[in-house]
């Protein structure tokens, strides 16, 4: 390790690996320090379960990889990542063994939704036409003027209202009105809240731009990927070195925090002004996780066959359903069928498993800190749509809320999306700066989900606190 870089970066999840790219890519001395002894934040996996069965730590499914401005323009395919791409993006089921589906073309899913299908492509269809223009836009801050007006019009009309009043108004079917409330929910916050039909919308447009594919192998792929190519134009790694204070730190010109705003304010300590700091500290976080990883004998034996297709299952019922276990867990309460999603990587990418056997990875939104046990919940719920499902286990690991702290402290309570989006905190992420990747100290930046544009594997928040401090520091060198 030497003793001099232009920029250390703490922390090694996929926007600290990005904002490393971003300043290698442009002659940098670069350095990124990791407290566990692998990469990658919330793009990790794990045999968690038995011997051969590989599941991912975190996050599993990746639609906004495919999307991000950022991925687009790095080669980690020559690096080893391979993304591969489930029958069906995402299954919706229903009583009666009803199901919404989204395909990859948003004409087919319109399609299957019959009286809601010109609405459909009226709004999410006209939407994915214009995908790469919208995410130019939308994965990062707001631009003035947007650099695609029409695109970033259209997009807006729809997505400032609540995610239930939108698909009330919209739609008239129960599976339409679902299968956006699903994606919706990935906002973890109250359906009724304004600005929460923006999540379903981005989902919806990147399901059908881009798709909703996983990294072959597992999410680590990812990382590797990242890392390697880091590596290759020069940039150094360290882990298992836990920072708590800059004095530990090599000499830098730019440091940047690939970490919670609590996390910044206490490694930056006196460097930051104290009311800088008070408002780092009183940065919200929302709901929790609550995660079961499964070894399966078999697929999941889901009644609908979509279901047996689909990469990504959302299981929550109707708009109304899903609207009162979101609004549930914000009151502290823990439903009886939380909002759950089940990741079937294995369907697509046999490396998972064993020959004839898969994974499962369920994880269900409960309230943050949540400490009661929510596994019977999510295994009953799932049971409910693929009766006989419990007899396919064969092994299984649980990441409670307080689990998900102890293994990322940036997950605080469960939190692992980063910090509540809602409209107080969607735009002056982690505090209101015109630029929100700066700090009072002109050497520090913030390059995490706490950060626009929020949670997700996209690697854009690194890019722009990158961005930042080639502007500010380095003075656009390149």
């Amino acid at each position: 390790m030497a003793t001099t870089y232009d920029a250390i970066i703490i922390g090694s999840g996929p926007n600290g690996l990005a904002a490393a790219i971003t300043l290698a890519r442009a002659d940098l001395s670069v350095l990124v320090i990791e407290a566990r002894d692998t990469l990658g934040g919330g793009t990790r996996s794990a045999e968690l379960t038995l011997p051969g069965f590989i599941h991912d730590v975190c996050s599993a499914i990746h639609p906004l990889a495919s999307s991000s401005p950022f991925f687009r323009s790095v080669p980690l395919e020559n690096f080893g990542l391979e993304w591969v791409h489930p029958d069906l993006p995402l299954a919706h089921p229903l009583a009666d063994q009803r199901v919404a589906v989204m395909h990859r073309s948003a004409e087919e899913t319109a399609a299957s939704l019959g009286i809601d299908g010109p609405a459909y492509q009226r709004t999410i269809g006209a939407l994915a036409a214009r995908g790469e223009a919208l995410f130019d836009d939308l994965l990062g801050p707001l631009p003035f003027p947007p650099r695609h007006p029409l695109a970033m019009t259209h997009f807006g009309y729809h997505a400032w209202q609540s995610a239930s009043g939108w698909a009330r108004r919209t739609f008239r079917t129960p599976e339409a009105r679902a299968l956006f409330a699903g994606n919706a929910a990935h906002g973890w916050l109250p359906l009724d809240n304004l600005l929460t039909a923006a999540v379903g919308l981005m989902l919806h447009v990147s399901g059908h731009h881009a798709g909703w594919p996983v990294a072959k192998g597992g999410s680590q792929m990812i990382a590797q990927a990242m890392t390697a190519y880091l590596q290759s134009l020069g940039g150094e790694v360290r882990t298992h070195w836990e920072i708590r204070s800059l004095a530990e730190l090599p000499a830098a010109r730019a440091i940047l925090f690939d970490t919670s705003p609590q996390a910044l304010a206490a490694i930056a300590g006196p460097r930051l002004p104290d009311n800088y700091r008070r408002r780092l500290l009183r940065y919200r976080h929302g709901p929790a996780a609550y995660k079961i990883d499964l070894a399966l004998n078999s697929p999941i034996p889901w009644q609908a066959d979509a279901c047996r297709r689909a990469g990504t299952v959302h299981l929550g019922g109707t708009l109304g359903e899903i609207s009162a276990a979101e609004a549930d867990i914000w009151r502290g309460h823990l439903p009886a069928r939380p909002f759950t999603l089940v990741g079937q990587q294995s369907l697509c990418d046999p490396t998972r498993a064993p020959a004839g056997c898969h994974t499962a990875w369920l994880y269900a939104h409960v309230p943050a800190g949540c400490t009661e046990d929510a596994t019977t919940l999510m295994l009953n719920h799932v049971e409910l749509y693929a009766p006989g499902f419990r007899d396919t286990i064969m092994a299984s690991h649980v990441m409670r809320p307080l689990d998900f702290q102890a293994y990322n402290p940036n997950f605080i309570g469960g939190d692992i999306i980063g910090g509540v989006q809602d409209w107080r905190q969607m735009f002056t992420r982690p505090v209101a700066r015109w630029n929100p990747y700066t700090t009072p100290a002109p050497d520090l930046f913030l390059c995490s989900a706490s950060t626009p544009p929020g949670a997700g594997v996209h690697g854009m928040a690194g890019w722009h606190a990158a961005q930042a401090a080639l502007d500010s520091v380095f003075h656009g060198h390149s």
